[in-house]
């Protein structure tokens, strides 16, 4: 079957968030055929939300410097290939492709606008307040300003280990945060507050069921989780386990680091 906008208004009106603001993760491949692609989902978002807010991270920025503090999940001195690699970050630099194609259309999108950030950028509509709310030091700034205004996290066809609004509530809980450095044309910026792994993430899925609502559209199942509930779920599971939601990966830093420092 091929969805269509119609198919997509209908399938975020059933969601029923009244016009709420929403940040989105998504896969367009997850729907199946889409007539007119990823604009037609766009569209459909900007009709269906009173703002729609998207991450257009761009990694290609970083940079590792020689030295740096201590405990912070990286090997100094050992990026020169990828330093040189790195590109200077602009307000059009492409989206990471692991951001997917719905973002980056929407950041190319009639009247979008992105925020600043060298390395966590978000790009919006409707959404110049929530935008402002980043700074260098607080990266996921836009994400508490979301939960104040009754924002979902809206999940098109991926599940929450793309759901960047836990990675909020893991700071909220006080969970270890991370520096890291980005290359722009005035420099290299010194970029803190850079979070861990989100692999470990869909641990968090039965507990956040009960708030969640779904919808079939296509093959894709969309999901809305209200913003501030997934705080107070996240924030309560870390400060019961101050270990969950880390990956199993034995090779992943971050989520080594925050354990070293947790069993300490």
């Amino acid at each position: 079957m091929t969805v269509r906008l119609r198919d997509l208004l209908l399938g975020f009106r059933d969601l029923r968030l009244r016009d709420a603001p929403v940040i989105v993760h998504s896969s367009l491949r997850s729907f199946g055929p889409v007539e007119g692609g990823p604009d037609t989902v766009v569209e459909a978002l900007s009709k269906s939300f009173s703002a729609v807010v998207v991450p257009t991270f761009t990694y290609k920025t970083m940079v590792t410097p020689l030295t740096g503090p201590a405990e912070n999940a990286i090997a100094y001195g050992t990026g020169a290939d990828k330093n040189r690699m790195a590109e200077f970050f602009t307000s059009k630099m492409p989206a990471d492709p692991l951001m997917g194609i719905i973002p980056e259309t929407l950041r190319k999108y009639p009247h979008a606008r992105r925020s600043t950030h060298p390395i966590q950028s978000f790009a919006g509509l409707n959404a110049e307040a929530f935008l402002a709310r980043q700074t260098v030091s607080e990266p996921l700034g836009p994400l508490a300003a979301l939960a104040e205004r009754e924002g979902w996290a809206l999940l098109l066809g991926v599940n929450h280990t793309t759901n960047t609004s836990i990675h909020y509530a893991e700071k909220l809980a006080g969970r270890k945060q991370f520096v890291r450095w980005a290359l722009t044309p005035k420099g290299v910026v010194e970029c803190p507050g850079f979070p861990g792994d989100s692999a470990g993430f869909e641990a968090i899925a039965p507990e956040v069921e009960k708030f969640a609502r779904k919808v079939q559209v296509g093959n894709c199942l969309m999901q809305a989780v209200p913003i501030k509930m997934l705080f107070r779920v996240v924030t309560a599971r870390l400060n019961k386990d101050p270990l969950a939601l880390l990956c199993e990966q034995e090779d992943c830093e971050r989520c080594n680091q925050i354990r070293r420092e947790v069993i300490r």
